[in-house]
């Protein structure tokens, strides 16, 4: 049996992006991979967020958000940061976690433009599909990119 990777996604508050991301990795990645999310702060959980990986079958309603120092004693293998305010404050990760940055639109940040409901939704989708494609390509997109 091969050990799993320890993976973290991190962003500004755990609320949105990153907990899609831990949503969609322990759907379609948790044989491989043992992931968590973080924030450098926690905003809560972003009930648009659930919504949305609700409608595509991954429920995250049980998430809750947390902060990054929840995590400072587990060995990670990756911590990928999500948003540039989290890769800009990334703290250091003693093991030797490898930190990449995945940056995604922030689908909050998005929707205060639009004016209908469904439309504002549409970001949240437009960021869940784009995540879930990230995921889709878990773990042999980070060993190729540590062989580059």
């Amino acid at each position: 049996m091969t050990k799993k990777i320890k993976l973290l996604y991190l962003c500004t508050g755990n609320s949105c992006r990153s907990q899609m991301a831990e949503g969609w990795t322990r759907h379609l990645k948790g044989d491989q991979i043992e992931v968590f999310s973080a924030g450098v702060e926690t905003h809560g959980m972003n009930p648009n967020a659930v919504k949305v990986m609700a409608e595509a079958g991954v429920d995250i309603s049980m998430h809750r958000s947390k902060l990054i120092d929840e995590f400072k004693d587990i060995s990670l293998d990756y911590v990928i940061t999500v948003c540039g305010h989290a890769h800009e404050t990334c703290p250091f990760f003693p093991g030797g976690a490898k930190v990449i940055h995945v940056g995604f639109d922030d689908p909050p940040k998005m929707a205060e433009k639009m004016d209908d409901a469904d439309e504002k939704l549409t970001c949240y989708r437009t960021v869940r599909d784009q995540i879930k494609a990230f995921v889709e390509a878990l773990p042999e997109s980070l060993t190729r990119d540590q062989q580059e």
